[in-house]
């Protein structure tokens, strides 16, 4: 299954909404999305995994990634909202979990800025 990606730009942050999968063909889409935001000089983010069913290590390199980017500088944040369960045991077995402010819902998140 391919993955869509919507983005909205609000005040104080940006949303992005990924729907599918995260893996080795898609992350890089994933990657660029990120990086346009970032080239506008906009360093905080939420991601909304509500509609992702799988996320592989390439997929999780670019949330890692994004999140260093983010951070320096004390610039932003990468937040996840609305994980599934499924993607959440794949950040707790990689040992992601401290790395990421996790929020239940898109609104809280996109609010939390």
């Amino acid at each position: 299954m391919a993955l869509e990606i919507t983005t909205e730009q609000f005040a104080h942050c940006d949303l992005v909404k990924a729907t599918g999968r995260i893996d080795s063909q898609t992350a890089p889409q994933l990657a660029e999305t990120f990086t346009k935001i970032k080239e506008l000089g906009r360093h905080k983010m939420v991601l909304d995994l509500s509609g992702v069913e799988f996320i592989s290590s390439a997929g999780l390199r670019v949330l890692i990634n994004t999140q260093k980017e983010c951070q320096q500088l004390g610039r932003g944040e990468l937040v996840l909202a609305a994980v599934p369960e499924r993607i959440y045991e794949t950040l707790e077995i990689a040992g992601f979990l401290p790395l990421f402010t996790l929020v239940d819902d898109v609104l809280h998140a996109v609010g939390g800025f």
